[in-house]
């Protein structure tokens, strides 16, 4: 502990900020679990089944576990309204799928929560059917898809209501906190707030394409289920526009800017809301007593920093299965015969690196993180005392202004780019030269750098497991130098992950060969139990 947290025996006073944010969650009610008459009971026995599936689904398509959820939903979504396109009846079927995998406790969601769920896709099927009437292919299928996200979203947070309120505050709390140390010259302020909202969706809350989206627009206006049948006619010839005003600010280089200064102020936001979690009955009394607060932050970071490892080994393992599933044996299976197609020979040796390599790369990899230390901590007690504290300097004190390119000088920005050009071609150039040294042939190669680029981008991406507790991140003198072999491998991973996931095989194979048959079968089974269960009980 440093010497100031141990001195001082101060008393903190707080700010509006954080006295309202106390406030907000103390108001927040328990969400009421269903009575006897109107819960929803599925069998254990699908249920085990469902789950499951649900696990080897969703290792083909990797995603970050707050957002799997959401995804589950539009999936089960899509597939049900492909049969029942008016989607009369479906919420039930929907919440019964959520209660089979396991996404909600068994019993928890009743009659309420299908009503409210059936009121969001009876919105959704009415404005679709209104938007996408004598509209292009292209334009009906983002108008689709734009509605889905904020349904999908919508449903979550409907079922999920104290998360939601939770989340939303905290949320708001840092874009009222951080809001006035940003300044966007040539922009009004609306339009800061705006694109500032836009960022703290995607530096904090880590939301995907459909929750920047839905955020933004329950932001400004309310939502689906909100609107009578009448305020959704009127409104439907608006939202098109809306749409494109919405997409507009998530796509604008203000945010990605605005991102990369959110990400390093969320660290101490980071502990600070984990002690609202656990200390939610004593958070004031904690935050007042200077003394107090350090021993809470200072256990809160000990116990993040050792969840680290555990989250890392995790997603490591997760991120390989994904690998393994979706790229490495399609890729494997396609290596021999194709070698021994177009060059009358398989070199075995190629295969058995190109197999055990990338897993040891990325065990590699990941070796080298490290957890942040008490130093950080003690940087984390600080800036919290600065964010809860009602002297307003910290507010208001201007931290962040976007650097202007430079165009003054053409040449030297030409030359950056034919050097950052040249690392592409240097660094691929001496794989080929080492692999053509192993005598692997063409596709050999691909596949390497293939398998290669995919690891180092997905150990990238678990990297920022371990920087985000991080409040200043120490760079290693040798790190430009590393950087001038890495970025390369890293571009062309992203590529290789984002690009041709899209093309998915398995995810194909998923949903639509398997999917739909494994879940009619979970339906008769559970008709089957629940037959079964009556007989029982008329005879007894």
């Amino acid at each position: 502990m440093d010497k100031k947290a141990k001195s001082s025996n101060e008393t903190l006073s707080l700010s509006k900020f954080t006295l309202a944010l106390i406030a907000t969650l103390d108001s927040i009610k328990e969400h009421m679990r269903p009575d006897d008459f109107s819960k929803l009971s599925v069998s254990q026995t699908v249920s085990f089944l469902a789950l499951v599936y649900e696990k080897v689904r969703n290792a083909v398509e990797f995603r970050e576990e707050h957002l799997v959820l959401r995804a589950a939903i539009e999936r089960i979504l899509k597939r049900r309204l492909s049969l029942n396109p008016d989607g009369k009846g479906e919420a039930e079927n929907l919440v019964r799928e959520l209660l089979w995998a396991r996404y909600f406790n068994n019993e928890s969601l009743g009659n309420e929560d299908i009503a409210k769920t059936q009121s969001i896709i009876d919105s959704f099927v009415y404005l679709r059917r209104l938007l996408i009437t004598g509209r292009d292919i292209q334009t009906q299928h983002f108008l689709t898809q734009y509605l889905l996200d904020l349904s999908t979203c919508e449903i979550e947070e409907t079922l999920k209501p104290e998360a939601t309120i939770k989340n939303s505050s905290f949320t708001f709390y840092i874009f009222q906190v951080l809001r006035n140390k940003i300044k966007l010259q040539g922009l009004s302020e609306e339009q800061r707030d705006a694109y500032f909202l836009a960022a703290i969706e995607k530096a904090y809350r880590k939301s995907d394409k459909a929750y920047q989206r839905y955020h933004l627009f329950i932001t400004f206006y309310k939502r689906l289920q909100d609107y009578s049948q009448d305020e959704l006619d009127s409104f439907s010839t608006k939202l098109p526009e809306i749409f494109s005003k919405v997409e507009a600010i998530i796509k604008s280089p203000y945010v990605d800017n605005l991102a990369r200064f959110v990400k390093k102020q969320i660290p101490p936001f980071l502990i600070l809301f984990d002690i609202f979690n656990k200390k939610s009955k004593d958070v004031k009394a904690i935050l007042l007593d200077r003394k107090k607060l350090w021993s809470e932050v200072d256990l809160a970071c000990r116990l993040k920093y050792q969840e680290i490892s555990t989250r890392l080994r995790n997603l490591a393992i997760r991120a390989f299965i994904y690998i393994l599933l979706t790229k490495m044996i399609l890729a494997l299976i396609l290596e021999y015969p194709v070698s021994l197609y177009l060059f009358n020979e398989v070199n075995i040796n190629a295969i058995v690196i190109n197999s055990i390599f990338p897993p040891l790369l990325m065990i590699a990899i990941t070796a080298f993180f490290r957890p942040p230390g008490d130093e950080n901590t003690r940087n984390i007690f600080h800036r919290i005392v600065d964010i809860i504290d009602a002297d307003k300097t910290f507010e208001t004190q201007i931290a962040y202004v976007p650097k202007k390119l430079r165009i003054k000088r053409p040449i030297l920005i030409f030359g950056f780019t034919v050097f950052y050009s040249l690392t592409f071609i240097i660094t691929l150039l001496l794989i080929y030269e080492l692999l053509t040294f192993l005598k692997f042939n063409l596709i050999s190669q691909a596949i390497f750098i293939f398998f290669v680029s995919v690891v180092t981008f997905f150990s990238y991406r678990i990297k920022q497991i371990v920087n985000e507790y991080h409040l200043k991140e120490k760079e290693s003198i040798l790190a430009p130098l590393g950087d001038f072999f890495f970025m390369p491998i890293l571009s062309i991973g992203k590529f290789f992950s984002q690009e041709i996931a899209r093309l998915n095989f398995f995810i194909f194979i998923f949903d639509f060969l398997i999917e739909a048959p494994f879940k009619l079968v979970f339906e008769v089974v559970e008709e089957w139990i629940s037959f079964v269960r009556q007989r029982k009980e008329e005879i007894i």
